[in-house]
Formats: structure tokens, sequence, C-alpha cells
């Protein structure tokens, strides 16, 4: 029987003005590496309410459609019932980040993130500011 592991871990991402999407696959199959979990699932949670997590093709087109899909779903400038509160100018940015969600989970197979040929994980700032974005990482599986 194989021993199970629990491997967390935290990675930072320096991100500008939302929408910004960076691709973190290189860094979170590192740390799969460095787990020595062969078989189990990885979940990475980007951390604060205008951050988001997902999948895409991290290529210069996908990434300006991904950036237009999202300002035209919860575009800045709109009036945000947030604003009224606590007038920081980012109520489009928290709306976003709920849109595209927090969290991912990314199963590992043979010591290896299981994902598509043209599938990477980015992190995406939503933010009026840049931000040092932390994605909280745990992995679990078995050896």
């Amino acid at each position: 029987m194989s021993t199970p592991i629990v491997h967390c871990g935290r990675i930072s991402v320096k991100t500008n003005t939302g929408v910004d999407i960076k691709d973190i696959t290189d860094r979170l199959a590192e740390m799969v590496a460095e787990s020595g979990v062969a078989d189990g699932i990885l979940s990475a949670a980007a951390i604060g309410s205008t951050g988001s997590i997902t999948t895409i093709e991290y290529e210069p087109g996908v990434i300006s459609d991904l950036k237009r899909a999202v300002n035209e779903l919860a575009p800045p400038g709109r009036d945000y019932e947030h604003e009224k509160a606590w007038r920081d100018g980012n109520g489009h940015s928290h709306v976003q980040a709920a849109i595209i969600g927090p969290s991912i989970s990314v199963p590992l197979r043979n010591g290896r993130l299981e994902l598509g040929t043209w599938q990477q994980v980015v992190v995406v700032n939503h933010d009026n500011r840049p931000r040092d974005r932390a994605v909280d990482v745990t992995i679990i599986g078995t050896t």
C-alpha cells in the first residue's frame, strides 16, 4: 500500500492592475515534484476577494479574449453597490473574481499535473491596482 502524503505550500505572484493573467503551471509542477506525490490531487486557491484562478490556453489571443469577456461581464465604471460603501473603485473587481472563482483542483497522475496539451493554470488579478497575489496550494495523494 502506498503512503498517503499531504503537502502544503504557498506561492506569490506579482500582478499588474487587472485584468492581469499570469501562468503558474510550472511553479505548481515544481511543488508536485517536491511533494513526492505520484497519484492524487492538487488544490490551489487564490487568496483575496479580487483574485481568481482557472485554466486556459496561455497564448496572447486567448488572454486577450478572456480579459475582454471578463470586462464585458462586469465592466469597470459601472454603478456597483460596493462603491457606495467603500468608494475604492473596485466593485467590478469583486464581481469579476466571483464569476471565475477562487480555486481549482487538478488531478495528479504519475507525479504530473493531469492537464491537456494546451491547458495551463493561471491566476488572475482583477483589482484596480497591482497585487502580490498569494496562491495557497494543497497536494494530497500517494507515492
